[in-house]
């Protein structure tokens, strides 16, 4: 028997997509999986889009960061105080963009779309870099968890954005984490 599915009014959406980045949150930091998924063509659009994310990050572009951001997003969603809005989200990570004290790092390693076309889930893992005051690199290892939207123009933009909290990260786990980065996103059947 085939149960019809229903489409989600947004608030009902709203409460799946703060369910899913809370109960991510809950996930322990570590490299992905060792068995590969597999996505959509619109699961692998997000997933380009979370690479570009990044790489506005990594390229210190702060106009094409905010453009990734969308206009109500939070972000630390799963936080008591969560920042909100896309000005105070790019006010308040202008240093990690900048690049001054903090390197930042991440790559997709699961995109999915359920339910409603119009919302994805990403998460990964996070690779923190920065220097001592005794001049050492020091790295930490953490996951972030995403939920992105395609607003009206077309364009998949973060809607919510929490991670794990980062641990010290041995050499061995820094060179997994490098390892682990794709471009291409890994297609279904």
């Amino acid at each position: 028997m085939r149960i019809p599915v229903r489409k989600p009014r947004p608030r009902s959406l709203a409460i799946a997509c703060v369910t899913i980045v809370c109960l991510g949150t809950t996930a322990a930091a570590g490299p992905p999986a060792a068995a590969a998924p597999t996505h959509s063509d619109a699961e692998c659009e997000v997933w380009a889009r979370e690479l570009g994310f990044a790489r506005s990050v990594a390229e210190h572009d702060g106009a094409a960061f905010a453009a990734h951001v969308g206009e109500q997003a939070a972000f630390n969603s799963g936080q008591a105080a969560p920042l909100r809005g896309r000005d105070a989200i790019v006010d308040a990570w202008a240093g990690i963009i900048a690049g001054e004290s903090l390197k930042l790092s991440w790559y997709p390693a699961r995109v999915t779309i359920a339910g409603a076309d119009d919302v994805a889930a990403s998460s990964g893992p996070a690779l923190y870099e920065s220097v001592g005051p005794d001049g050492a690199v020091r790295h930490r290892i953490g996951a972030f968890h995403s939920v992105w939207h395609r607003d009206d123009d077309g364009q998949w933009r973060v809607l919510f954005d929490d991670g794990v909290a980062p641990q010290p990260a041995s050499d061995e786990q820094v060179a997994a984490f490098h390892a682990g980065r794709r471009e291409d996103c890994p297609r279904g059947g």
